[in-house]
């Protein structure tokens, strides 16, 4: 009995000692290290992609800085990703309250709408209303990373356990405090990983915003596709796909951290 009450002491410390005794292992502090490196380092690699494409006579994209593009990418990312998961999370919450079930299949229904239409027709769509640049891009990534979100909500809501639901109605907590005390605590793990969806979703998407000015990573690719030059997509593809499996481990260090937090015992 002694033993099982000290586990969850000993596997912390357990865990400390060894996040302490694999630092180097750490696949995200590397992958960030090398997005990083290639953003700052691919305008010095002339001799490299020379070797790889020895018929092109500008192997390295130089037009823009690519350190400056990614951070114009993630830009753009976060704040279609923001406003995705505040729209998302809102309708979500909004549809499983008593006085908003009965607009649900509507919500699901725009949401899965605003999935299904390619990005570059929305862009087709959102330029003459609103100019090139960086907001047609905007609201595309906004409503494409939609329904992720809103499908994460529901799906975490509706996970809740009937049982739990019960016994805090009969402890006499009102809704409000239902919602934010089991609910949403309960909820969180597959809300993320609907926020992890769409946000990965967008990181790749946002690659298309450069067909309509938008200063983002897809630009080389763009370019290069348009000129022939595949060291050109090659190197906004690499930083593209790092820049996603950077969000991934980062989201899956949350996960974990979420997941031990609500494993680990509660002190008084």
């Amino acid at each position: 009995m002694a033993e099982a009450i000290k586990t969850p002491a000993v596997m912390a410390a357990h865990r400390q000692t060894g996040r302490q005794s694999r630092w180097w292992a750490d696949r995200l502090a590397w992958t960030l290290a090398v997005l990083l490196a290639l953003a700052y380092g691919l305008p010095y690699s002339q001799p490299v992609f020379a070797a790889l494409f020895p018929t092109l006579p500008r192997p390295v994209y130089l037009q823009e800085p690519l350190a400056g593009l990614l951070w114009q990418h993630l830009g753009l990312v976060l704040l279609s990703s923001a406003l995705a998961v505040l729209l998302g999370t809102a309708a979500g919450l909004a549809t499983t309250r008593e006085t908003g079930r009965a607009f649900k299949p509507l919500m699901e229904t725009l949401a899965a709408m605003g999935q299904t239409f390619p990005p570059v027709a929305v862009l087709a769509v959102a330029v003459p209303a609103v100019g090139f640049g960086e907001l047609p891009a905007l609201i595309a990534l906004s409503l494409f990373g939609l329904l992720p979100v809103l499908q994460g909500t529901l799906a975490g809501l509706e996970s809740v356990p009937r049982p739990v639901l019960e016994s805090a109605r009969a402890m006499g907590l009102s809704p409000r405090h239902i919602l934010t005390q089991v609910q949403i605590p309960l909820a969180l793990p597959l809300w993320l990983s609907g926020v992890r969806t769409s946000v990965i979703i967008n990181i790749g998407t946002a690659a298309i915003a450069s067909t309509v000015g938008a200063k983002t990573l897809g630009s080389p690719i763009i370019v290069g596709l348009s000129g022939f030059n595949m060291a050109y997509v090659l190197q906004g593809a690499l930083l593209v796909g790092l820049l996603a499996i950077s969000a991934d481990l980062v989201f899956d260090r949350l996960a974990r951290r979420l997941q031990w937090d609500a494993m680990a015992p509660q002190t008084a």
